[in-house]
């Protein structure tokens, strides 16, 4: 039985495991918004601006691994969606992007709205392609969604409008299983890797997001190679803090006292991470990489060797071939003294009374309150680094926008965590800056009834910038701001509100806040307190 091509494309996305669709309703997709509407088998998920569209594809990529998808009209709606779709690109998140495009007889005239959407999408996608014919739109599509899932890469169909509601006889089909063996490693193909590893005498490992389910393998390599264990932010809740030799976070944010110790490193590994700030380099290093796609892995970061492969599977044959080798007694204990200083530190830090709270004590709090498995959103900007400072996980997991680096990104990402884990606690941890770019969208959370915690750092300011102009010396300007009264605000789109008197109150009113059903914002009263690291 022939079908339309909407309706082809969401049995094909169903069939791929798709369950929500994100996006704004314009002109050009109006036809598969019309089957959208007649289905159930996923969801379209409305929201106040395309640009939330892209970032909560992107953040249910990076939560799942699994492909996310969101739409949007031609023109002003496809351009909208770059900036999420940037993070998504940065991030190497599997997004498909559908949008709207002009009528094929328009295309390429001076059809209202019409831009080259394949020229657009280039520098983010991977592969882009325009729906020509009815009949290419499932060959197209797994196209796509294999590339995506392969290379965990955007990629995007633009489609006439057109052409959504024309019939095609293309029927949906299942991309085939593709089989991961345990590894095609052997010991004697990292025979060099090993040597390069026992030649170390001050070892030290930096972990990121990619290395997850090489976590327990990695505290045990740590132990018996004598390394340290660094993480990049993609790399918080990876280890809990009692974990021997971890130093917790890397540059800014990081461990002030894990920089030294860094730079005096002989030979680094490097576990699902494919960047490292300037300045933490160490000069004299042999640096490995294992990543699983290495080709576009190293950013800048000077590697001898790579592993092309999965960490899981590597790190465990690194592990035996060490075994028998335990050396680095006194680089274990030059660890462990700056862990131990660090975590004095660190408890001293989040002890920090007075009101405006200062970050470092609003971060301890949510330490404090916070469940040990909950998925916590950070916006980007100057809660990032003092939540890379000062946060001491447990086994939590982090989205933020890595390497994108996007302020806005917070609220989507919480709103998107929630619907794909709905029994998991949800805390979206924004600046007063970042919330106001996507402020929109707390009505999104609303029509859902989600139960999410928005915590707001309230300091009038965008912190990092007027830390950075007045480490430079240079004259301040456009980084105060003008801020609505946030718990008004969000009573005004039926969310909860709260706002702690001082710091004697946080931690109830976090819990409380945690607590009530549906969705929650705390705003709190913030100190411009300058970060200690800032260059």
């Amino acid at each position: 039985m022939s079908k339309t091509v909407a309706e082809t494309i969401l049995d094909q996305l169903s069939l791929l495991g798709v369950k929500r669709i994100y996006g704004v309703v314009g002109d050009a997709i109006i036809g598969l918004i019309d089957a959208l509407a007649k289905q159930e088998k996923i969801q379209f998920v409305p929201v106040k601006h395309e640009s939330v569209a892209a970032f909560m594809a992107s953040a249910e990529a990076k939560l799942t691994g699994k492909l996310a998808v969101c739409t949007a009209t031609m023109g002003p709606g496809a351009t909208n969606l770059l900036n999420g779709l940037g993070d998504a690109y940065s991030d190497k998140a599997p997004v498909l992007v559908i949008t709207g495009q002009a009528p094929r007889n328009k295309i390429g005239t001076d059809y209202q709205q019409y831009i080259d959407q394949q020229e657009l999408f280039k520098p983010f996608a991977s592969f882009t392609a325009n729906l020509a014919s009815e009949d290419a739109i499932v060959d197209l599509l797994q196209k796509a969604a294999q590339i995506s899932l392969q290379q965990r890469a955007v990629t995007h169909l633009s489609i006439p409008k057109d052409l959504f509601q024309i019939k095609t006889n293309m029927q949906a089909r299942s991309l085939p299983t593709v089989i991961e063996g345990t590894s095609s490693f052997q010991m004697e193909d990292i025979a060099g890797v090993a040597a390069v590893m026992q030649s170390a005498n001050k070892p030290m490992i930096l972990a990121g997001a990619g290395a997850k389910k090489a976590a327990s393998a990695i505290e045990e390599l740590a132990e018996i190679w004598g390394a340290g264990i660094l993480t990049s932010l993609g790399g918080k809740g990876l280890f809990d803090e009692s974990t021997p030799f971890l130093l917790q976070g890397i540059g800014e944010g990081g461990n002030p006292h894990a920089a030294e110790v860094f730079k005096e490193a002989d030979v680094v590994l490097l576990v699902g991470v494919t960047w490292w700030p300037e300045g933490y380099v160490p000069k004299n290093a042999r640096i490995v990489q294992i990543d699983n796609n290495f080709a576009t892995a190293h950013k800048g970061i000077p590697t001898e060797l790579g592993i092309n492969g999965q960490a899981e599977q590597i790190v465990p044959l690194l592990l035996s071939s060490l075994k028998g080798n335990q050396k680095n007694s006194s680089w274990k204990t030059h660890i462990e003294k700056a862990k131990e200083k660090w975590a004095a530190q660190n408890e001293e830090e989040g002890q920090i009374t007075g009101s405006p709270i200062h970050p470092s004590r609003i971060v301890r709090a949510i330490e404090h309150t916070v469940a040990e498995d909950a998925i916590l959103t950070l916006d980007t900007g100057d809660i990032t680094v003092w939540m890379n400072r000062n946060f001491r996980q447990s086994r939590q997991t982090v989205l933020f926008s890595g390497y994108w680096r996007s302020m806005g990104f917070g609220l989507p990402a919480a709103i998107a965590a929630k619907l794909e884990k709905p029994e998991k606690q949800v805390i979206a941890i924004v600046g007063d800056g970042g919330i106001q770019m996507t402020l929109a969208d707390l009505l999104t959370a609303t029509r859902y009834n989600l139960d999410i915690t928005v915590l707001v750092f309230n300091n009038g300011a965008l912190q990092m910038e007027s830390d950075k102009i007045k480490a430079s010396g240079d004259k301040e300007l456009g980084t105060q701001l003008t801020n609505p009264d946030f718990v008004q605000v969000a009573k005004a789109c039926g969310w909860k509100g709260l706002r702690p008197d001082s710091d004697k109150d946080l931690e109830s009113i976090l819990q409380e806040a945690i607590h009530i059903a549906g969705p929650t914002l705390v705003d709190i009263p913030t100190a411009q307190a300058f970060f200690p690291e800032t260059e």
